[in-house]
């Protein structure tokens, strides 16, 4: 695959304002905690998928959430390619970021009624795609200030046609995806899955054509590798959280805590298996590679390889959530807590494998592995009692940090020392 790419920013030192719209990213320019609270919205809003997928009950309403969560997640990839480009705690960036704080917060309040309006106030599905296309907007217009800045300036951000065609490809798709959009709001059901989901491939097609010929710039490697570690542990934490509203409102007993000590044992080897050796071999990976070679890893093992990670994190959390709401009962876990709980795990997994495989050309064997007893396991945990799944899923993660642990000890020590 071709990606083009201009050359890499290599001056540390901190750029001029951009004609006094903002400062240019720069090398070792870490998150922000500005940053750091816009990720927290959106983890907030795409662990609220959860409560659709819950009410929903059942494959469609599983793929109404992916669908969300896809919404959710390529929209925030967009803001993080602005903010490797331009400071995000400055100027206009900071700005436009909080005002689309505010209308991806109101994303996570309909969320619930994406589908299904709940009678007596505003229509749900509605302002769920009014709040999206704001943000989208919002971040158009920075995009264009910042790049139109940078073209004044002269700095390297703004002196490629490619800045324009990406602009240009990237407001051509927002037209394009507003009225299915709209339409599959005001029509519900399963029509609105369907356009939803056009709406979603169109959106992804021009974006992969504005990455494609857009002249797309990595400068600080580093930066990006941690911002996605940091939306992954976001991710698992929100999850963790969200799972304990399964506990809320019973009685504290042993089954129950239990519960809860399976679900904390399930989200710390989530955490073991991202950060102990992926995401820094991965971070060293990237920081090696230049020009064309950084752009296309960043695309495709960041941008693309990551949703199913976070997915993963997310579906999984709602598997534990329902755990806990039935720890303690005699009933079997039954067909959708077992495929979310086993199903979202094998999706994490499957999505590092994808990473490995893009960042590394190398596939994991024990995740492999893993993955093939998750699913080999799903048809025996339908019929296991809630706490009995949940500690087979803990027992098959334990397991494969086990594994791991000892067959890359050295490769963690290297790394380390690094």
């Amino acid at each position: 695959m071709g990606w083009p790419a201009m050359a890499e920013q290599g001056d540390p030192r901190r750029g001029p304002r951009l004609s006094g719209v903002t400062g240019p990213a720069r090398e070792n320019h870490r998150t922000t905690a500005f940053e750091l609270f816009f990720d927290l919205v959106f983890v907030f809003a795409a662990t609220r998928v959860t409560v659709l997928m819950a009410r929903e009950h059942g494959v469609h309403g599983l793929f109404q959430g992916f669908l969300l969560l896809a919404l959710l997640w390529w929209t925030w990839e967009a803001f993080t390619w602005l903010g490797n480009q331009a400071r995000a705690d400055d100027g206009v960036v900071r700005g436009g970021m909080a005002v689309a704080s505010a209308a991806v917060f109101v994303m996570a309040l309909t969320i619930p009624e994406a589908w299904r309006d709940t009678p007596g106030g505003l229509d749900g599905p509605l302002v769920l795609v009014g709040a999206y296309v704001l943000v989208r907007a919002l971040y158009l217009a920075v995009r264009f200030a910042v790049d139109g800045a940078a073209a004044e300036s002269g700095t390297a951000a703004g002196d490629d046609e490619g800045a324009r065609r990406r602009l240009g490809l990237s407001l051509a798709t927002l037209l394009a995806v507003v009225p299915p959009l709209v339409a599959g709001a005001l029509l519900g059901g399963w029509a609105q899955t369907v356009l939803f989901a056009g709406a979603l491939a169109v959106d992804r097609a021009g974006t992969h054509l504005a990455a494609r010929h857009g002249g797309l710039r990595v400068g600080d490697a580093a930066r990006w590798s941690e911002r996605h570690g940091l939306f992954v542990l976001l991710a698992i934490g929100e999850s963790a959280l969200a799972a304990g509203v399964g506990a809320a409102g019973r009685a504290v007993s042993v089954p129950l805590l239990a519960g809860v000590v399976l679900g904390i044992a399930v989200a710390v080897c989530l955490w073991w298996l991202y950060f102990d050796v992926v995401a820094p071999a991965a971070e060293h990976r990237l920081v090696r590679a230049l020009g064309v070679i950084r752009v296309k890893m960043v695309v495709e093992g960041y941008t693309y390889g990551h949703f199913p990670i976070v997915a993963g994190v997310i579906v999984t959390g709602l598997g534990v959530q329902g755990v806990l709401a039935r720890a303690g009962e005699g009933v079997a876990l039954g067909g959708f807590y077992a495929s979310v709980l086993y199903g979202g795990a094998a999706l994490y997994l499957g999505g590092h494998v994808l990473f490995g495989g893009l960042m590394h050309a190398v596939l994991s064997l024990p995740r492999l592995l893993a993955i093939g007893a998750l699913l080999a396991g799903l048809p025996v945990a339908i019929a296991l009692p809630p706490l009995a799944a949940l500690a087979g899923l803990a027992l098959v993660l334990v397991v494969l940090v086990a594994v791991e642990t000892t067959r890359y000890a050295e490769q963690r020590r290297d790394l380390r020392e690094a």
